[in-house]
């Protein structure tokens, strides 16, 4: 996908949200993270040499950071929201070459930090990648 794609793309959900994401936007709080297994002050502490998100080309501009590899495109887009500085974050799927919303989610106060936005996105990221492969291997053959 070529950055000029990935923008229309980003412009496309974030402008349609209702439509792309119509569950909403996810509200990252200490009982969303307790539900994650994301609590334990050890996961944040220690580098993790497979951090799935090392794997993405990054593209910076003033508005918004956009990650992209051959399986994902994600935009991290920090606004103020309310008077409150929030992170939306939005995770696609590419399929057939075109990326496919599949959830926005929001950071803001404490939670509003580099690690819980990455610790989330990581999160998020391998259970999408759990479920594909679960799905790919129904009805193929061990």
């Amino acid at each position: 996908m070529t950055p000029s794609e990935l923008e229309k793309a980003y412009l496309e959900f974030s402008q349609n949200l209702k439509k792309w994401a119509p569950d909403g936007i996810i509200q990252i709080n200490l009982e969303g993270l307790s539900e994650m297994g994301l609590l334990n002050q050890e996961d944040f502490d220690e580098e993790e040499p497979d951090d799935i998100t090392q794997s993405f080309h990054v593209e910076e501009t003033p508005d918004k950071i956009t990650l992209f590899n051959e399986k994902f495109a994600i935009w991290i887009v920090p606004k103020m929201i309310d008077e409150t500085p929030t992170t939306l974050t939005y995770i696609s799927q590419i399929q057939k070459a075109k990326p496919m919303l599949e959830l926005v989610y929001s950071t803001s106060g404490v939670y509003n930090t580099p690690k819980f936005i990455l610790k989330v996105l990581q999160h998020f990221l391998i259970e999408m990648i759990d479920t594909d492969e679960v799905i790919s291997s129904i009805g193929k053959k061990t």
